[in-house]
């Protein structure tokens, strides 16, 4: 089996929507393997496969959109975007007229939902299917990661897991490795290479293709420069030094990058625990590797005492394997991060539905000084004075070690993210 080939952990999410919604949307960064996604499930259901990456069928589409959509159901629509706002509203037409549930799947490298030439939104008619680039989990050919799930129902076992077995070198080569399909077989050259193609592709075919940039070159410092900021409180005037132009471009391109799925943000968290805390989010690029990349990183230059870096990419590779996790597990729980002005900080914040907190600091050291959870006893001592919301804290590093660092308070190595611990419980 081909990595491109692996079993998704977002397939089972594929299926129930296809039996509820008109339309499933698959969509997420270039070369995540929405397409073979698709066509697997094409395959399954006995759908027809159309990709817009086509050019006679993109010509179609645009010539006659009403025409397009009623070919044999369920029809599979590769790459969407690139017809626009008439196809869209065909489909629209098409569901409202026979509501069944499986009429369409349609996949995107842009978000659907911000596209300006793309208005109506399909609210109310359509399942949304995140694609990230692999996890760690499906890359080791593992199950479906539980590690969220865990975090809230059953601490204890994370707590008395296994010793890792990763030393720190091996999570460098993981997190500038990344996770997109067609980079896990190559060479640090040869990926090198293909960041770069992929780069000008995203920039040149999507970015500037839907927004008619003036200052297309403009682009590449922008996402440089971002890149760079990973995991720090968005600062658009910083971002704009950094690259080169003024505040408002800055802010423009820098929402580009964000529907094309280069970069995410993870909003502030609060509940008035402070009056200082600040409103900013967090920005992170989608990919660790892309992250390296842009910031001509390999894991020698990580492993350097001096290296500055390496605590933000650290830190992008496990929000965005968090971030993976909450597509598939259903738990419902939203992504925070928290700052204040009084020095509080906490990396990540995971928020259930039901209000619960599991709060995680990352450290890029191999064996960090009990300090590294100062701020989550804070928060859960803060937590505790209202009510028993703080279910557990976790500082994740590059070492073997899983130890108690007080009460509800761990510290699990990064492994823990992806490696079973005989978990089994029913979720939040």
């Amino acid at each position: 089996m081909t990595d491109a080939m692996l079993p998704r952990h977002i397939s089972p999410q594929i299926d129930e929507a296809l039996e509820s919604a008109r339309v499933t949307l698959i969509h997420g960064p270039r070369q995540t393997g929405k397409t073979t996604l698709a066509r697997q499930t094409c395959d399954r259901i006995g759908g027809v496969f159309t990709t817009l990456d086509d050019p006679a069928l993109l010509e179609a589409a645009r010539r006659d959109p009403v025409g397009f959509v009623t070919r044999s159901r369920p029809l599979v629509i590769d790459e969407i975007q690139r017809a626009g706002d008439p196809l869209v509203t065909a489909i629209k037409m098409a569901v409202d007229m026979d509501p069944a549930p499986g009429r369409f799947i349609i996949t995107g490298s842009t978000n659907f939902l911000t596209v300006p030439t793309v208005s109506e939104s399909l609210a109310g008619r359509m399942a949304i299917i995140e694609l990230w680039p692999f996890s760690q989990g499906e890359l080791t050919r593992r199950g479906a990661e539980s590690f969220v799930r865990q975090a809230f129902d059953d601490p204890g076992a994370l707590r008395d897991g296994p010793a890792g077995i990763y030393t720190r070198e091996q999570y460098l080569e993981m997190v500038c490795a990344g996770g997109y399909p067609a980079v896990t077989d190559l060479t640090a050259a040869r990926r090198r290479r293909w960041y770069r193609d992929y780069l000008h592709t995203v920039i040149q075919r999507d970015i500037v293709e839907l927004a008619d940039l003036r200052r297309a070159e403009a682009v590449a410092p922008v996402l440089a420069t971002a890149a760079a900021l990973t995991g720090q409180p968005l600062n658009t005037a910083r971002l704009s030094r950094g690259a080169g132009v003024d505040v408002r471009t800055a802010e423009r391109y820098l929402s580009w990058l964000t529907t094309v799925f280069l970069v995410h943000r993870v909003p502030m968290w609060t509940r008035n625990l402070s009056t200082k805390a600040g409103k900013t989010a967090k920005l992170y690029a989608t990919d660790s590797g892309l992250t390296a990349h842009l910031a001509n990183k390999d894991p020698t230059a990580l492993s350097r005492p001096t290296d500055t870096s390496v605590g933000g990419i650290v830190e992008t590779f496990v929000v965005n394997e968090v971030s993976k996790q909450l597509t598939w597990n259903d738990t419902g729980a939203r992504r925070h991060h928290y700052r204040d002005h009084r020095g509080a900080e906490i990396d990540l914040i995971l928020e259930a539905p039901d209000g619960r907190i599991v709060a995680i600091e990352v450290k890029a050291a191999v064996s960090p000084r009990a300090s590294a959870a100062r701020w989550l006893a804070w928060l859960r001592d803060r937590l505790d004075r209202i009510g028993n919301d703080f279910v557990h804290g976790y500082v994740l590093h590059l070492g073997p070690n899983r130890v108690s660092l007080g009460d509800r308070l761990t510290l699990l190595p990064l492994e823990a993210l992806w490696t079973p611990t005989g978990y089994t419980g029913n979720g939040i």
